[in-house]
């Protein structure tokens, strides 16, 4: 018995030539600016590499030291005002703990999670240099 799967990926894409490429999809050849493959559902905006994320995790975790994760995640001039920024607050934190019997130190959580909140939702800038285009699977 011999069961025969038509909708399968090739095995081995098919050698692209001159000006065509092979869909990352599918392996089906098709012209060098193809932003579509006609036989699956693979678009040229929907293939992206993870060489070039920045993980948000990271960024929270970084940024126990305000600043850090922004810039991790490539928002240096953000993560050197958020830095800078911890100053004036830690004297305002400082201030408001003397006045209130410790009670105020607490305020500087606050501004730790604000830092973190911030750094988790901010869009990456980092990018992965043009030389290196990421594994095609």
């Amino acid at each position: 018995m011999s069961v025969e799967y038509t909708d399968a990926p090739a095995i081995r894409p098919e050698q692209s030539t001159g000006a065509k490429m092979a869909c990352p999809f599918c392996g089906h050849l098709l012209p060098k600016d193809a932003q579509s493959c006609d036989r699956c559902d693979w678009t040229r905006g929907a293939t992206e590499t993870a060489e070039g994320k920045a993980s948000d995790a990271v960024a929270v975790i970084l940024s126990i030291i305000p600043g850090l994760g922004h810039i991790y995640k490539g928002h240096k001039l953000a993560g050197f005002l958020w830095m800078f920024g911890a100053i004036p607050v830690g004297i305002f934190v400082l201030l408001a703990a003397f006045a209130s019997a410790g009670w105020g130190l607490g305020l500087f959580f606050f501004y730790l999670g604000a830092v973190m909140l911030h750094a988790y939702a901010v869009d990456d800038r980092v990018a992965s240099p043009k030389e290196d285009e990421g594994e095609e699977y």
